[in-house]
């Protein structure tokens, strides 16, 4: 009998030892909810539009003038086949605007049902991400031409990143009358 238990009482010994000497596991950290966006500067502001909304970005493409329409839109561009108009975005919400020429000018296409548009901005951040608690309802300091459009702001590093919603935009009147007179 002292043989059989002779084999347990080691394997027994190798479980006490091991156990011992084991680490415990990681510790689990509580997984943080994010929402993301597409990062953009306008008039040296911090802007993120929705994932969603912004379906591909551009340098800026050649583009024709058109006569007879609002200051703010440059022209219309080809983009694959498909005719892309052109806003200033600054310009058409009454902000300080670059100059189209600025090599940090980029292009946020914009597809919302029928609406393609291109809408320009001073640069674009990337992908952005943010926790979702650190969502405010309301921003400070936004425009009043910008009051229909900006959904809140998250905050990121001190830093406010307003909410920007191209869906919103398009929707809007003031938006879909290109024509000067």
């Amino acid at each position: 009998m002292s043989a059989m238990t002779r084999p347990f009482s080691i394997l027994a010994d190798i479980a006490t030892r091991s156990r011992a000497c084991a680490k415990g596991l990681p510790a689990q950290e509580e997984a943080i909810e994010l929402w993301s966006g597409i990062g953009f500067v306008l008039a040296n502001e911090k802007y993120v539009a929705p994932m969603g909304e912004v379906s591909e970005i551009l340098h800026v493409p050649r583009f024709t003038q058109i006569p007879g329409v609002k200051h703010w839109m440059y022209g219309v561009a080809n983009v694959r086949g498909k005719l892309l108009p052109i806003m200033d975005l600054a310009s058409f919400l009454g902000l300080p605007s670059n100059p189209i020429t600025s090599r940090d000018k980029r292009i946020l296409i914009i597809e919302n049902d029928e609406m393609f548009s291109g809408l320009a901005v001073d640069g674009v951040l990337g992908m952005q991400y943010f926790a979702v608690d650190s969502y405010h309802a309301y921003t400070e300091n936004v425009a009043a031409s910008m009051q229909n459009f900006v959904r809140g702001s998250y905050k990121k590093n001190e830093e406010e990143w307003k909410i920007f919603s191209t869906f919103a935009m398009t929707e809007d009147a003031k938006f879909l009358d290109v024509s000067q007179w």
